[in-house]
Formats: structure tokens, C-alpha cells, sequence
């Protein structure tokens, strides 16, 4: 990693080492939002979350102030998941009031079935950083985002909804997200000089199928 805290090659991003060591170099008040804030996403979370006593399962969440901005906004049953102890220990200390477990994305320890909602800000992204042609992924990345949308899929409930935000296009992204029979995949462009883009997934309900 280098002395700014990017890791030496994008591969490493995917690495467990990588973030305990960055989180580590990082002072404790440190928060970074990868490509949108709560308040750049937050009509969009509005309208496909409810408020109610949704159970929302937060993939990857680093030390973004998402979590802690949605529960403000009254999301209050917020279980925040991320591959670094260091950084799950440190957002246990500061934010008690929320669960935070340290789980790999593509092997989450909840039953199935178990959320209304699954959000993924760039977490998946970063299991698509080995190398190689973008337009013709490796083996390795079509096996990691199959492990992390199968995953999404067992822990979410009939009519559960996954919200995925990244800068990946579409012709990049919707082939690890389709899965037919399941949901189907509802794109929005975001921004203006910089696209991002928030795919939206429903499970389908048991009498849809």
C-alpha cells in the first residue's frame, strides 16, 4: 500500500490484508463514501425502503457515513457487514447502537431469507479488480460476483429488494446481476459529468413464481 493509501496494483482491493492495513494507517474519524452519499442516493433509498422495520443488510460497509446517516433517517434495524476486523471493531466502538460483522460478502453467515433489503455501495466492484479484459472478465470475477449476487439472492426475502451502486455500465455490470425467474434488473444513471449507475433488484414474491 502506498503512503496515500491506495494499494500498489487494483487487485489488492479485493485483499483482506489491504483494508485491515488501510483502515489501521487511518485516523479512527476517517469516513469515505465511495461514488454517492446517503444524500445523493437518499429519494432514491426512499422510494425503494420504505420506512418501516425493514431488516437491511449493508455489504461492505467500510467507514462510510451511510449506515450511520440512514439510521438518522430513521432506518433503524441496520446490520453492517465488512472483511476487515480492524474496521468492524472500530465501527462497533463508535456507532454501538448498530450490529457490524465481519463476513466475506460471498460466504455471509445469516440464515436464508433473512432481509428486506441488501445494499452493496462498490463492494463487488472491488472483487472485479484482478486483471484482465473488462469486456471479457476472467474466471476468477465471473466466480466472485456469482458467489456475492447468490448470496444476495439466499439472504434476501420473497419480495426483498437489492440496491448495487458502482460506476460499471451496464453492458459491464447486468450480466452478473440477471438472474431470471428470480428478479429482474432496474437500471438508473446517476450524476452529470461522472456516471454512476444504481441497479435495482427485487425478489420475486412466492406467488409470482
Amino acid at each position: 500500500m502506498t503512503s496515500t493509501g491506495l494499494p500498489t496494483d487494483n487487485e489488492s482491493y479485493g485483499s483482506e490484508a489491504y483494508w485491515d492495513e488501510r483502515y489501521r494507517q487511518e485516523s479512527p474519524e476517517s469516513h469515505f463514501d465511495w461514488f454517492q452519499s446517503f444524500s445523493d442516493l437518499e429519494s432514491l433509498i426512499r422510494h425503494y425502503v420504505p420506512l418501516n422495520q425493514a431488516r437491511i443488510c449493508v455489504l461492505g460497509c467500510g467507514n462510510s457515513t451511510l449506515s450511520q446517516d440512514m439510521y438518522q433517517a430513521g432506518y433503524r434495524s441496520l446490520v453492517n457487514v465488512d472483511i476487515s476486523q480492524v474496521l468492524i471493531e472500530r465501527m462497533h466502538n463508535t456507532h454501538p447502537h448498530m450490529t457490524w460483522v465481519r463476513a466475506d460478502v460471498r460466504e455471509l453467515p445469516f440464515e436464508d431469507a433473512s432481509f428486506d433489503v441488501a445494499i452493496d455501495k462498490g463492494t463487488m466492484d472491488a472483487l472485479m479488480c484482478s486483471k484482465g479484459d473488462v469486456w471479457e472478465p476472467s474466471a476468477e470475477v465471473i466466480a466472485n460476483c456469482k458467489k456475492v449476487v447468490d448470496e444476495v439472492v439466499r439472504i434476501l426475502k420473497p419480495g426483498g429488494v437489492w440496491i448495487y451502486v458502482t460506476f460499471g455500465q451496464p453492458h459491464f455490470r447486468k450480466r452478473h446481476l440477471e438472474r431470471p425467474g428470480i428478479w429482474s434488473v432496474e437500471t438508473i444513471e446517476l450524476g452529470s459529468t461522472f456516471h454512476y449507475y444504481l441497479y435495482a433488484m427485487r425478489k420475486v414474491q412466492l406467488s409470482e413464481t
